[in-house]
C-alpha cells in the first residue's frame, strides 16, 4: 500500500499519479486477505463499492474535500443497505439510510469499505468482547487493540483505510488510538450527530475519529462537525463557556495530575514515556501546572458504579429482555445490571455529578488544557479474558470521566515501549475546544518522531496545523486595557487571551486624553507624520466581543489598526475632535512610559 494519509492521497489524485479505483481496489484486496486480527465484520462487495466510485468518475479531484478517500465504519453506525450488528448477529438490521455523519463523509467524496469489529454494544475498552472474535493489536495480535472501537483503529493503523469512525462513551475512541499509534478525536458531545448510531448511553455518546495524523483528523472533523437538527442531542458549535480563548500552539498552560494520582499499574515503560511526553510538551512552549485530578476520577467511577449503566439497558431493553442469551456473558452481566438502579439513584448521581463538575471546572482558571496518559498500561488478550471486568476498569482510569464532565479530547501517539507496543497521551479541554486541541496534538505527535500507525511509513512533510481562531476576534489595545492596567479586567473576565505584544505601523499620533480615572490614551492615524506605538493584541471570544465594545466610552471606538508587520486588526482608535485638550505623547511611544513619567 502507498501513502494512505488523506493529504497524501489527495495530492496524488490531483497530480494524476494514483487513481481512485486503483487505490480502493488495492485497499479492498488487503482487507479481504485472511483477517487474522478479526478487524472486519462486513466488507462491501464490488457491486456495493461501485455506487460510491461511479459518482466520482470524471470529477475534479479538488472538487471534494475527501475525494476518493477510503474509510471504515464501526459496526454500530449505519451504512445504508449494509447490516448493522453492534457486535451481535442476532440484533442485526439493515438500515435504509446512512447515519448523518456517514452521509456527510460520502457527500464529501469518501468511499466506505465496510463495517468493523467492536466490543458488543460498544460496552468495553478492550476489543475482546465480540462474537466475531477478539480484535488483535496492529503491532502484536496477542495484545488487545483497545475498545470498543477496536476494528476501526486497527484498520487505520494497518493502512487499510485512511481514517475511520468509532464511537466514544467512556474512552472507546481514545484507548484504541493509544494502543495502535493513532490520533483519536473524541469530540464534544453533540458536535457530531449521533443519528443512525446504536446508542450505548444516549446522553453521553459521541461519534469519534481515528486518523494517522492530526491534519487528517482535522479534515474529517471539518466535514462531520455539521449541526443535525434532527438529532435531539446535537449542539451547535459555539464559543466555550470556560477556559481562555484562542488557545495558542505555544505559551499555553497544561495541567498534569499530581504524581500520587497517576496510575501505571506496574508498567514502568509507560510511566517513563509519560514523563517524556510532559517534557516534550514543555519544550513545545507549554507551561506544566500540577493539578488535582480527584474530581475527575470521582466522576469516572460514577459511569459504571452509578446509575448510568441503566442507560445501556434502556438502549436495547426490548432486545435484551427477549434474547439475553445472544449477548456475550460479560456484556450481559454489565447491561443486565442496568435493571437495578431506581429513579432516586439517578437523581442522587446527578446531584453528585454536578458537584464534581463544579469542582473540576475550577482548574480552567489556571490551565488551558490537561495532559494525561490515555491508559496506564496495555494488557494481553489472555489477561483480559482472565479478568475481564478488573482489566477493563483499569483501562478507563483516565477516560471514563470525559463525557460526564462535558470535555473534548484528542489521543496522541507519544512513544513505544521497549517491546515495540505503542503508548499514547490524551489532551483534553472544556467543550467546543476541539479545533484548538488539534494543532497542539499535531506538534506533539511530530515531536515524538514516530512512524504513522503500524504502516512503517514516516509522516508526510506538511506544514504544521495553526491555532484555530475562528471563535475569536483580535483586538489591539494601547492603554488602560493592557496587561496589569486598570481596565484589563474587562478583557480577562471575558476569557480573552493575550497573543501578541507589538507596535503599530509608524503612522499614528498618540495622546493622553483629559479626564479619568482611569487615565486613557487616544490613538489617531495620521500617515506620514506618525510614530510606532506599543500595543497588545488580545483574542476575545466572539460571543463576548459585543458586550466589550458596548462598554467603550466616547471619544474612543473600534476601528482597523495597522501593525508594524503591515497586518491590520480591530483595535482602539480615537475621534480626532478629542485631541484639542489632549497631550501629545507620541514621542514616548508607549502608554506605560507615559504612566512612568507621571509617577
Amino acid at each position: 500500500m502507498g501513502d494512505m494519509t488523506i493529504e497524501g492521497l489527495l495530492a496524488d489524485y490531483r497530480a494524476g499519479t494514483r487513481k481512485v479505483r486503483d487505490v480502493v481496489a488495492e485497499a479492498l484486496a488487503e482487507v479481504r486477505r485472511a483477517d487474522a486480527r478479526n478487524v472486519w465484520i462486513t466488507v462491501l462487495d464490488d457491486v456495493e463499492i461501485e455506487r460510491y466510485l461511479a459518482r466520482l468518475e470524471g470529477m475534479d479531484p479538488g472538487a471534494l474535500p475527501l475525494y476518493g478517500v477510503p474509510f471504515a465504519i464501526k459496526d454500530n453506525i449505519d451504512l445504508a443497505g449494509v447490516p448493522t450488528t453492534a457486535g451481535c448477529p442476532e440484533y442485526a438490521y439493515v438500515p435504509e439510510r446512512s447515519a448523518f455523519v456517514v452521509q456527510c463523509l460520502i457527500d464529501a467524496g469518501a468511499v466506505p469499505l465496510g463495517k468493523t469489529n467492536l466490543d458488543q454494544f460498544a460496552t468495553g475498552l478492550v476489543g475482546a468482547r465480540s462474537p466475531y472474535g477478539a480484535c488483535g493489536n496492529a503491532f502484536n495480535p496477542e495484545y488487545i487493540a483497545g475498545g470498543s472501537s477496536s476494528g476501526s483503529a486497527v484498520a487505520v493503523a494497518l493502512g487499510q483505510v485512511s481514517f475511520s469512525l468509532g464511537t466514544d462513551t467512556a474512552g472507546s475512541g481514545r484507548v484504541p488510538a493509544a494502543f495502535n499509534n493513532l490520533i483519536g478525536v473524541k469530540p464534544t458531545r453533540g458536535l457530531l450527530s449521533a443519528a443512525g448510531v446504536v446508542p450505548a448511553c444516549r446522553t453521553l455518546d459521541t461519534v469519534s475519529i481515528f486518523a494517522l495524523d492530526a491534519p487528517d483528523a482535522m479534515r474529517v472533523l471539518a466535514v462531520t462537525a455539521v449541526h443535525d437538527p434532527a438529532d435531539p442531542y446535537a449542539r451547535k458549535d459555539r464559543v466555550p463557556a470556560l477556559g481562555l480563548a484562542g488557545m495558542p500552539v505555544s505559551g499555553f498552560r497544561f495541567g498534569v495530575p499530581a504524581a500520587g494520582q497517576l496510575q501505571f499499574f506496574g508498567d514502568r515503560d509507560y510511566q517513563a514515556l509519560f514523563a517524556a511526553a510532559v517534557q516534550r510538551l514543555k519544550e513545545l512552549g507549554g507551561e506544566a501546572v500540577e493539578i488535582n485530578l480527584s474530581p475527575f476520577l470521582e466522576a469516572a467511577r460514577l459511569l459504571y458504579e452509578g446509575p448510568w449503566v441503566a442507560e445501556r439497558y434502556a438502549a436495547i431493553r426490548d432486545f435484551f429482555d427477549a434474547r439475553p442469551e445472544a449477548l456475550v456473558e460479560v456484556t450481559r452481566e454489565i447491561i443486565g445490571g442496568g435493571k437495578a438502579p431506581l429513579a432516586v439513584h439517578a437523581f442522587e448521581a446527578q446531584y453528585r455529578l454536578q458537584g464534581l463538575r463544579a469542582r473540576a471546572e475550577t482548574i480552567w482558571d489556571t490551565v488551558d488544557l490537561v495532559l494525561t496518559p490515555t491508559a496506564g498500561t496495555i494488557p494481553t488478550i489472555a489477561a483480559v479474558q482472565a479478568e475481564p471486568v478488573r482489566v477493563n476498569s483499569d483501562l478507563g482510569y483516565y477516560t471514563n470521566f470525559m463525557n460526564l464532565l462535558d470535555l473534548c479530547a484528542v489521543a496522541v501517539p507519544a512513544g513505544l515501549r521497549a517491546d515495540g507496543l505503542p503508548f499514547g497521551v490524551t489532551l483534553f479541554a472544556p467543550a467546543f475546544r476541539d479545533r484548538e486541541l488539534l494543532p497542539i496534538a499535531d506538534r506533539l505527535q511530530r515531536a515524538a518522531g514516530l512512524l504513522l500507525g503500524a504502516t512503517g511509513r514516516p509522516a508526510p512533510d506538511l506544514p504544521a496545523l495553526g491555532p484555530d481562531m475562528h471563535h475569536c476576534i483580535p483586538v489591539a489595545v494601547c492603554g488602560a486595557h493592557m496587561s496589569g492596567l486598570p481596565l484589563n479586567h474587562q478583557l480577562t473576565e471575558r476569557q480573552a487571551r493575550l497573543v501578541q505584544t507589538t507596535r503599530t505601523a509608524p503612522e499614528y499620533r498618540f495622546y493622553a486624553l483629559p479626564g479619568g480615572p482611569p487615565e486613557r490614551p487616544g490613538l489617531i492615524r495620521v500617515g506620514a507624520d506618525g510614530g510606532a506605538i506599543e500595543l497588545e493584541v488580545w483574542l476575545v471570544p466572539s460571543d463576548r466581543f459585543g458586550s466589550f465594545v458596548a462598554g467603550i466610552p466616547a471619544p474612543l471606538g473600534i476601528g482597523r489598526v495597522r501593525l508594524e508587520d503591515g497586518s491590520e486588526v480591530p483595535g482602539f482608535l480615537c475621534e480626532s475632535v478629542a485631541i484639542s485638550d489632549a497631550t501629545d505623547i507620541t514621542d514616548l511611544g508607549s502608554w506605560r512610559r507615559f504612566l512612568a513619567t507621571r509617577a
